[in-house]
């Protein structure tokens, strides 16, 4: 769904949150030399006491790894364990010259600080014009730094009037609110904002500035790449990455279909785009086969889908492709010449041996375990929450839970999260979901499917049925490629290109592509 993210859509969206250095202005430089001259100082001293060789701070990898966008103590802990060495923490109060985190962090302050001085500020003009540009569409904004320097920097570079919003690193400490990655200064600002999380997006040029953003559950998280190393932000969770705030535009955009056409009175136009060729039909299971029910386990097929189907799988490749574990969902349908991808997509399994398990997937399951396991022991008591352990996934339910109580729901799952950072959160209808952080989702999985098939051709053209968020992934996938039809009565933004209105018409759908298939001469 990139290209679709590239859009500041001021229907999804209520606020922008953006980091400061790097994302606002270019000190990220400045940030990485005062690093380097503190540790280098440091490390040769501690090397030339121990007898030890020199080994001086990388400015690209390790600024990158252990300190870029974290609160400065913070930093000088990360970096020194990572070398073996433990410091005294020492106070906040502690001289620059301390030997101890504070003390150094403290000398890096200073370091930094000189240097701003001399240098002075380099401003991302097209980061400026953006904000400028979001505010004037009726976004709301704010800055969230790490650092103490925020107000310094903001007034050096003539911006302290842009943001009406600043949670910064004093605020932090004066707050008591964790760092980054922990999403608490995001989610501060958007509560000055008075906006969901969820309808708010996160700018960062930062991983750990990133994971802070998934794990707070916002709407949208963008990672803005001056490091090269995009692989790294799409694998802690951005929804997009680029290379500059001048890729992205406020307002809707064209691809987002709002009031898309009816399928059922777009027949000939689906029957035109499929043609002659052949189909390959995947489909959601809940919300899409079944209506969405108050527990998992009611989600029953009916025996008029059952049989819908069955006939259909005669005449194409027929996949589900459902967040439920996949002996789950192939319980419920009971097909056997169906393929079954669970746990969006980490699972396969089908006709003919076809068999695929996520490999980089499985080195996720223990820490799966570990987040059900916390996960039950923080709000397993609490009335109608239901906690669906899923092998590559970890579903919380909140359906059947009073609405006081739901804020205390994802408040838990938020604090497990943030304590297994290669795990993210993400949403749907009621439900919030742990899922491993990796660039995996229901529209690899098709594209997966599509090619281990062999169907992967011009002539086969896919279909993807699906209702929820989880969905999108499946439809962008498809975009210019196949036909996405999103199950819903109302409009809602999407990637799709028609719209069913429920799962009975779901079923009167299938049995149409059905009767087209079975019109064909043989």
């Amino acid at each position: 769904m990139a290209e679709a993210r590239k859009w500041l859509d001021p229907e999804r969206l209520d606020a922008v949150l953006f980091d400061l250095d790097g994302v606002i202005t270019d000190t990220a430089a400045v940030h990485a030399s005062s690093w380097k001259r503190l540790f280098d100082e440091y490390l040769e001293a501690h090397a030339e006491h121990n007898g030890q060789p020199f080994q001086p701070f990388d400015a690209k990898g390790d600024y990158l790894h252990f300190v870029d966008g974290k609160p400065r103590y913070d930093g000088v802990r990360s970096f020194l364990a990572s070398r073996g060495i433990t410091l005294p923490e020492g106070t906040p109060d502690d001289p620059p010259d301390s030997e101890t985190v504070c003390g150094l962090g403290n000398r890096k302050n200073s370091l930094f600080r000189d240097q701003l001085a001399r240098q002075g500020v380099h401003v991302w003009d097209s980061s400026v014009d953006l904000v400028d540009t979001a505010k004037a569409k009726g976004l709301k904004v704010a800055i969230v730094s790490s650092s103490k320097n925020c107000s310094m920097v903001l007034a050096a570079a003539g911006l302290s009037d842009l943001f009406p919003v600043q949670v910064d690193g004093a605020e932090r400490e004066r707050s008591g609110l964790a760092g980054k990655p922990a999403p608490d200064m995001f989610l501060e600002a958007a509560r000055r904002l008075g906006v969901a999380p969820e309808r708010a997006a996160v700018v960062e040029d930062a991983l750990v500035g990133v994971d802070a953003g998934r794990n707070g559950g916002f709407g949208l998280v963008v990672g803005v790449d001056r490091g090269e190393q995009p692989d790294a932000f799409k694998e802690h969770g951005a929804d997009l990455v680029i290379d500059d705030l001048g890729e992205l535009t406020v307002g809707t955009g064209p691809q987002l279909h709002r009031h898309l056409p009816w399928a059922m009175e777009s027949m000939d136009d689906i029957v035109d785009r499929i043609g002659d060729g052949s189909l390959a039909v995947f489909l959601d299971y809940d919300g899409t086969l079944t209506p969405i029910v108050a527990r998992p386990e009611l989600a029953i097929l009916s025996p008029e889908m059952r049989e819908t189907l069955t006939q259909l799988a005669e005449q194409c490749l027929v996949a589900i492709v459902s967040g439920r574990g996949r002996e789950n969902v192939t319980k419920l349908v009971e097909l056997p010449g169906l393929v079954y991808a669970g746990s969006h997509g980490f699972d396969i399994a089908g006709p003919d041996g076809l068999v695929s398990h996520h490999q980089e997937g499985q080195r996720f399951v223990p820490m799966i375990a570990e987040a059900e396991k916390a996960l039950r022991e923080k709000v397993g008591d609490i009335d109608g929450c239901l906690i669906e352990g899923k092998i590559y996934a970890l579903a919380v339910h909140y359906r059947l839970v009073d609405e006081h109580l739901v804020p205390a729901i994802e408040t838990a799952v938020d604090e497990v999260v943030a304590g297994l950072p290669e795990l993210r959160k993400t949403g749907g209808k009621k439900v919030f979901e742990v899922r491993p952080r990796m660039d995996w989702d229901k529209g690899k999985a098709v594209l997966w499917l599509l090619d281990a098939l062999g169907l992967d051709r011009p002539e086969v053209t896919p279909i993807y049925i699906g209702d929820d968020l989880t969905d999108e992934d499946a439809f962008a996938a498809l975009k210019g490629r196949g036909i996405g039809l999103l199950v819903s009565d109302r409009p809602l933004p999407t990637a799709a290109d028609y719209r069913l209105r429920d799962t009975e018409e779901v079923g009167t759908f299938l049995r149409a592509l059905s009767e087209i298939l079975g019109r064909r001469p043989s």
